[in-house]
Parts: structure tokens; sequence; C-alpha cells
């Protein structure tokens, strides 16, 4: 049984790999634009979706077995969905946002098994604290290069840790990827006997 990941993210596959689980990585070209009054939930599950079918065309032999996960990632301030930021300027206005404020972090989950038609598509949801930042510690942290690329213009890995003082939920939701939540779907789809060859090596 393969696995196969339907994102380019390093922060997803870092994910994977210290857990042990085996998998391969499929690109996939989604348009992530949100529909008109799309709530967070909606959005991040949607996209999810989405990016699992897409690499799951790949698989049309019915003698190839793989589950496909595809997954996305959403801050939400105040019912406010902030993405990855497009510029300096959108990330000093991301990052004045959670400044001293508490955020959701939203993860939609798809797995899907081929060959045939089993799928199960979750939520996930953190909430987090962020530290009251002033204007120099914003400047220095975008200065270095971190925010960009992040949903919410931050990652919690990595230099922003040092800002975050309190997160109730999963930690690696806040990554990108809720381990233990997929942990379960791939027991639930996959079977033990299926994924226990993939669970010894890193």
């Amino acid at each position: 049984m393969k696995l196969i990941l339907a994102s380019a993210s390093p922060r997803r596959a870092e994910i994977l790999r210290n857990s042990g689980i085996q998998f391969k990585i499929r690109k996939t070209d989604v348009d992530e634009s949100r529909l008109a009054g799309e709530l967070p939930g909606d959005y991040v599950r949607r996209l999810a979706l989405a990016k699992a079918l897409s690499a799951a065309t790949e698989y049309r032999d019915p003698r190839d077995e793989a589950l496909v996960l595809g997954a996305d990632t959403v801050v939400v301030v105040e019912a406010d969905i902030l993405g990855k930021p497009a510029s300096q300027d959108d990330a000093r206005i991301m990052l004045r946002r959670l400044s001293g404020r508490i955020h959701e972090v939203h993860t939609g989950l798809a797995l899907l098994r081929k060959p045939g038609t089993m799928q199960r598509v979750v939520e996930e949801i953190t909430r987090v604290r962020f530290a009251s930042l002033t204007e120099r510690e914003i400047e220095d942290y975008i200065a270095t290069g971190e925010p960009f690329d992040k949903a919410g213009a931050y990652a919690i890995q990595g230099i922003a840790g040092r800002y975050v003082s309190r997160i109730e939920g999963c930690y690696f939701n806040v990554m990108g990827l809720p381990l233990a939540r997929l942990w379960s779907l791939l027991r639930e789809l996959g079977g033990e006997n299926s994924l226990g060859a993939q669970m010894g090596a890193k």
C-alpha cells in the first residue's frame, strides 16, 4: 500500500518522515480561490479533497493500491481567513492582527483509497495564543524571511515559536498536518497490516 502526499509542503513532508511514515509526493495544481461566503472549515475541506482527487488521477491501475492524502491549512482571526502573505506589507498586517490575540488554525484532511471510492474528509482546529509583538519584533521577524509561504505569516516550529504562549489542540496541526488525526484515518482506511510495513524506517 502506497501513501501519496498531494502537497509540496516541506513541513508536511517533515512531519511524515519524522513519524516513520513512508510516502511519495505528487504536486498538484488546484485553484485555491475561496468561494463567496465560504466558511473556513468548508474551505479547507474542499481544497484538501480537490488536491487528493487531483493526485489520485495518476493511479488508475486497479492493481496499484494507494492512499492519497490532501491537506490545506489556514489561520483564522475574528472570522477572517489569513492565507500566505503575498508581500512584506501583507505579512506585516497579518502579524499585527495576531499580536496579543487568540487565533485558530484550521486544517482540512482528505484521504482517498484507490482503487475504489473509499474516502474520508475531516477538519482539525487548534487555538493559538500569540504574545504581544512590538513593531521592532515584527520587522525583525519579517527580515528573517520565515513568514513567507506560511499561512498566517508565521511558523510555530521556527523563530515564531518564541511568540506562541499557549496552544489548545494539536501542535502538528499548526504546522499543517494534524498527525494523530491522520494516523487515525490511515488505520481506518489502510488497516494495520498494510501500513505496518511502512512504519519502521524513516
